[in-house]
């Protein structure tokens, strides 16, 4: 699999539609292709309507959410579930044009992250003047909390390496609005390379994105981010040890979405936080050491997705 399309859905049954208007052109139907819906918790007609869409595709899959857990979740189940060798996160109204997945996938090919930007100066401008001064405010509120200086933040469509966004996924804690900022703060304190794509947009109506409702809620997801300690559970390996043998005491294991990080004195198999036991088993089954890790201990390795 070569490339992923991983839609975060939350009651866009009435957009769906449109949305894979502008997709359709652009997304090649064959093996090399994949396209994972998460629904999160919607209370519309979307699980129905995403069938009626994109089940005709050769490689199709749904995960859905009985209840809304945010952006965020949505986002990290994706990545988990995600086997192409890189992945694109889109909006499912496609409000980012498709024509640019090509430019996203092809700078995936030199850098672990390739977002796109709506801007070069300035912040978008929206319909809504609230929310173009929301948007605009925003940025101010991440840049002085976070130190991520990335001007587009918001943008709708980004491109992650499979190995590097999985970690991204792994180490993550917002599952709302700032998932994003908190994406790009990780990225900055683990090193990785990234390289912004310029992107054309529509602004499409029908967003779910509340500038006043969610202002508190946002401001404290913000201010959380740089207070967080990031630790995961970890398993301690030989640096020698083979890419297969880990795979298989991961299945074995039943532990989802794990990566595996290379640095020059040992291998670091990093699960999710709710896979200790996990990490317990596999440990025993590579004559590994259970440990924790943090995005500074995992600086610099190679990434490899499990």
């Amino acid at each position: 699999m070569k490339l992923s399309l991983v839609i975060p859905a939350f009651n866009e049954a009435d957009r769906l539609a449109k949305g894979f208007e502008r997709l359709a052109p652009y997304w090649p139907d064959d093996d090399d292709h994949e396209v994972i819906m998460v629904d999160d918790g919607s209370s519309d007609d979307t699980l129905r309507s995403a069938h009626r869409v994109y089940g005709h595709l050769h490689h199709f899959s749904l995960v859905r959410y009985e209840t809304n857990v945010g952006k965020g979740g949505a986002v990290r189940v994706g990545l988990a579930q995600a086997r192409g060798r890189h992945v694109i996160v889109a909006d499912a109204d496609m409000a980012i044009h498709p024509q640019h997945f090509g430019a996203i996938d092809h700078a995936l090919d030199s850098v672990a992250l390739a977002p796109g930007v709506r801007v070069s100066t300035g912040s978008p401008r929206y319909s809504n003047l609230m929310r173009t001064g929301g948007g605009a405010l925003y940025h101010q509120l991440v840049r002085r909390t976070t130190g991520v200086t990335l001007r587009d933040t918001q943008c709708g469509c980004k491109g992650y390496r499979l190995g590097e966004g999985r970690l991204l996924a792994l180490l993550g804690f917002v599952e709302r609005f700032s998932v994003d900022a908190e994406m790009f703060y990780l990225a900055q304190r683990l090193g990785l390379t990234m390289e912004p794509v310029p992107v054309t947009w529509t602004d499409v109506p029908g967003s779910s994105v509340h500038v006043l409702s969610g202002a508190l809620t946002t401001w404290r997801e913000l201010r959380s981010i740089p207070r967080t300690r990031y630790q995961n559970p970890a398993v301690r390996l030989d640096p020698t040890v083979a890419t297969t043998d880990v795979t298989g005491a991961v299945r074995e294991a039943r532990v989802n979405g794990a990566v595996l990080t290379r640095g020059t004195h040992d291998a670091l198999l990093v699960v999710h936080r709710h896979d200790a036991l996990g990490a317990v088993s596999a440990a025993r089954a590579l004559a590994g050491e259970v440990t924790t890790c943090t995005p500074d201990d995992l600086r610099g390795r190679e990434v490899v997705a499990l």
